[in-house]
């Protein structure tokens, strides 16, 4: 088994590309610490690792995050743990998921339109690009023309998040979604 990395944006978060499914058309999954990988048999591997501070699992890549340690004292211990993962047969996830947002969602019923719109954009150009880097951006809100966004993975802490939403996501909503004015994380 071949296991590729790649650099983020976020320089405390690799991406692990094993050639395989990790979550497939499952949405993604963050844990962010030991005691949210219960129900994940790798996440809690990865987590048994003296560094690891956040695993993201994706459709086909996990973003570990790291707390202290370098990067070529874990690499070796976290591409082992996904290979013994991958070996041993178990599954990524126990069906008992972590929970994934930070709640739930919120807008005005009368804004479902313009919700179903930023959603849809969020989905086929947002996401898409954010999953290229390990993470992952989700819609939480939209309340007096601000948008509201969960950032996961490699986002999460990401020192260009911000201009990421501000300069990317932001324009892109505002440009095709009058009613924007704003975009927040959560």
């Amino acid at each position: 088994m071949f296991i590729q990395t790649e650099a983020t944006p976020n320089p405390a978060t690799l991406k692990f590309l094993p050639g395989r499914d990790v979550l497939g058309d499952r949405d993604a999954i963050e844990f962010r610490d030991a005691g949210q990988s219960e129900s994940s048999p790798l996440a809690a591997r990865l987590f048994e690792i003296d560094g690891v501070s956040g695993v993201f699992l994706g459709s086909d890549f996990i973003s570990v995050t790291k707390g202290d340690g370098e990067w070529q004292h874990l690499k070796p211990a976290i591409l082992g743990a996904i290979m013994e993962h991958y070996l041993s047969g178990e599954a990524m996830t126990s069906g008992a998921d972590a929970e994934q947002t930070g709640g739930e969602e919120f807008f005005a019923p009368e804004d479902e339109e313009t919700v179903n719109t930023i959603k849809e954009l969020l989905d086929t150009r947002v996401r898409p690009a954010v999953a290229q880097d390990g993470g992952d951006i989700t819609f939480q809100g939209f309340r007096d023309g601000v948008v509201f966004l969960h950032m996961r993975g490699a986002c999460s802490g990401c020192p260009s998040s911000t201009a990421t939403l501000r300069h990317g996501i932001e324009n892109l909503l505002r440009h095709f979604v009058p009613e924007v004015q704003e975009v927040r994380p959560i």
